[in-house]
């Protein structure tokens, strides 16, 4: 019913590493990676730990079949983390046990939120929730966004929303400019909030020939001085 999903993943995915490694590279090994689903071969862990071996992951998921498989994965990674939780209740993530013994808030940390944000309605009010996760990291952090959008393809945008609306997880599209407010308090690198594919790209095949028919945006944000 979605043909390009498959592509929009992958996408997705190939955009989280490239963001891991920009991090990784401006000196960030601490890493918050929330609806982080199960971390199959190439996820934040690896990515950073490949990068920099001191780097540390907690995966944040909150559906109980993702964090027993990942509990399972990395049981053997003193390096990671995996906590059951709902990006909705950034307070709780923040206050877990095991994010505070393995993430030093003191140090700056790279947010991620890869294709979770667009399952957050406006009445969950998403800026809300993650000017609380901007003010619990200090300068220097990160945060990285991957979000649906209706720009450019709005048939083609509602009739997914409508499919997802028949699931437990209903789609809130966002436009690039929505996308973009999602970043207040960070300043946005080079490129900006971008299709999902040009963000940074690291070869040709990063960026499909049909990409016009995939709806999404990423970007990477800076924290500032200003707290």
């Amino acid at each position: 019913m979605w043909p390009e999903l498959p592509l929009m993943m992958q996408a997705n995915r190939a955009f989280l590493r490239r963001a891991v490694r920009f991090a990784v590279q401006q000196g960030v090994t601490q890493f918050l990676d929330i609806g982080s689903g199960i971390p199959t071969a190439g996820n934040s862990h690896e990515v950073a730990q490949q990068a920099d071996s001191s780097s540390r992951v907690v995966y944040v998921d909150v559906d109980p079949v993702a964090v027993a498989h990942s509990r399972a994965i990395l049981a053997d990674d003193a390096a990671t983390v995996v906590v059951q939780a709902d990006l909705r209740d950034p307070a709780r993530i923040l206050a877990d046990e095991s994010v505070r013994g393995l993430i030093d808030f003191d140090r700056p940390v790279a947010i991620l939120l890869v294709a979770v944000l667009h399952f957050v309605a406006d009445e969950d009010d998403p800026q809300a929730v993650i000017a609380l996760l901007r003010d619990a990291v200090v300068p220097g952090s990160f945060l990285v966004i991957s979000h649906a959008s209706q720009d450019g393809q709005p048939v083609l945008a509602d009739s997914h929303q409508r499919l997802y609306a028949r699931t437990a997880t209903p789609m809130t599209m966002r436009s690039p400019r929505e996308i973009l407010a999602l970043f207040a308090g960070f300043d946005v690198v080079e490129p900006g909030v971008v299709p999902i594919q040009k963000w940074r790209p690291e070869g040709p095949s990063e960026v499909p020939g049909d990409a016009k028919r995939m709806v999404g945006f990423a970007g990477v944000g800076r924290r500032g001085s200003a707290r």
